[in-house]
């Protein structure tokens, strides 16, 4: 189904609310009128897996009654040892359900799983490694038999190329990698996912561009050290809406991964569910969008925690607290009629600081997913994308750009315009040309 337009209006772009919200797993509801939080971890001992995460769902769901906690979602990333084996990635999934079923059913707490699978082909291999994607397809199916409620995965396909083209401030290469390769690998992949998650009865949640618009984020850094600038990495993270989008065009339903920034404009133009991280992910990653990315949440995340030992208790039972306070904040805020007022001061605090935050605010993000809806075409709407945020940008004088951040604008601006004359034949040309250069990529292996 291809989104010929967007389904929310700037005042339903809020948190706690989608215009389709979701029931499942075991009671729980996201999207209808409260955040939830979403507690993801990663495991320390790697000897004992399905040890390791039988202690990590009962310290969590622990912490969790003894805080009042009412709603909860767990997510389990799984590594590439467990997604490597499918039989142990279900088997892991069918122990958690088990622990989750039994505290729903003693403290009354409403719970959901979602399981991402790690994209563990090989990208240097020939066909991106067939081998890899069967066994991803495999441990879908597995997980889902064993309990999963959501079904997620980070993809990287194209990659390669943009890895290449981001170091380098290449705009033809990124676009290359995200409105066509990233897409067309998208296409393939979720074409899949969705008919697992179909004949299993369960959901198909949603994509992230963490290996893109979270690889610029890392590299732009922050106000004193960056290695790129701000004004791409922004411009990366409004292009890769556009191939994330592909995974709900394909039958995903959110809610969308928490990693996926982008998941404010996929919300504007989908009306589903999303999950979205920001300072509560400062465990994982530094980001100068702390608190703008709460503004439209329906699940609020903390990234990876890993499973160690702290003063207040295990990594994965500490960050649920975390998250348990600020979900209670912004759930009393839409029960005392006050969401609007908390809304506006997450967006304004964030919101002009940083153009990374500035992409993110809720009427930008709208005028990006018109962008992206008024094109079919996925390599137009990524350049058109990019080419809406730097106009947007250019014109604002709250943001703050020092010299050489208005400079790159002007180059991204001129740039994406060169493109856009004729993109089909600028990409294809490019292809050629790149497949000279980077060795993992290989254009047979997309088409």
């Amino acid at each position: 189904m291809k989104f010929s337009r967007t389904n929310l209006s700037l005042e339903e772009i809020k948190y706690g609310f989608s215009k389709f919200p979701l029931k499942y797993g075991i009671n729980l509801e996201i999207g209808r009128g409260k955040v939830v939080p979403e507690i993801k971890y990663f495991p320390r001992i790697k000897e004992s897996l399905k040890e390791e995460y039988t202690n990590i769902t009962k310290e969590i769901l622990n912490r969790a009654v003894d805080l009042g906690v009412r709603d909860l979602q767990l997510e389990t990333e799984l590594t590439y040892v467990e997604t490597g084996d499918p039989k142990l990635a279900g088997e892991i999934v069918r122990i958690q359900k088990e622990i989750m079923e039994n505290y729903a059913k003693e403290y009354n707490i409403n719970l959901g799983l979602r399981v991402t699978v790690a994209d563990m082909r090989d990208f240097r291999k020939v066909k991106h490694d067939e081998e890899g994607f069967s066994k991803m397809l495999e441990t879908f199916e597995e997980v889902s038999k064993n309990g999963a409620d959501v079904l997620s995965i980070e993809s990287e396909g194209g990659k390669e190329l943009f890895n290449y083209a981001i170091i380098r401030q290449d705009i033809l290469g990124i676009v290359t990698s995200l409105g066509l390769l990233s897409a067309l690998d998208m296409k393939r992949l979720w074409k899949e996912i969705v008919k697992i998650a179909k004949r299993n009865n369960v959901i198909a949640g949603g994509d992230s561009a963490c290996a893109f618009g979270n690889t610029a984020m890392r590299l732009a850094g922050g106000i004193k050290s960056n290695t790129i600038p701000h004004t791409l990495a922004a411009v990366v993270r409004s292009m890769s809406a556009s191939r994330s989008l592909v995974a709900y065009e394909e039958g995903a339903v959110g809610p969308g991964k928490d990693c996926a920034y982008e998941n404010v404009i996929i919300k504007a133009i989908t009306g589903y569910p999303m999950s979205m991280e920001g300072k509560s992910s400062a465990v994982a990653h530094s980001s100068l969008v702390g608190n703008i990315a709460a503004a439209t949440c329906d699940l609020w995340s903390n990234e990876q925690v890993e499973n160690v030992r702290l003063f207040g208790g295990y990594g994965p039972e500490v960050f649920l607290e975390i998250l348990h306070y600020d979900t209670k904040l912004m759930n009393k805020a839409i029960e005392s009629g006050n969401q609007d007022c908390l809304k506006e001061i997450l967006i304004e605090s964030d919101k002009y600081s940083d153009p990374q935050a500035y992409v993110l605010s809720p009427d930008i993000a709208l005028e990006i997913g018109k962008t992206i809806v008024s094109e079919e075409d996925t390599l137009l709407r990524t350049i058109f994308a990019g080419v809406r945020l730097v106009e947007l940008m250019m014109k604002e004088e709250k943001l703050k750009l020092n010299r050489s951040e208005k400079r790159f604008l002007e180059i991204m601006k001129n740039k994406l315009e060169e493109i856009s004359k004729e993109p089909h034949k600028k990409v294809e040309q490019a292809l050629q040309i790149y497949e000279q250069k980077i060795s993992e990529y290989r254009l047979k292996d997309y088409f």
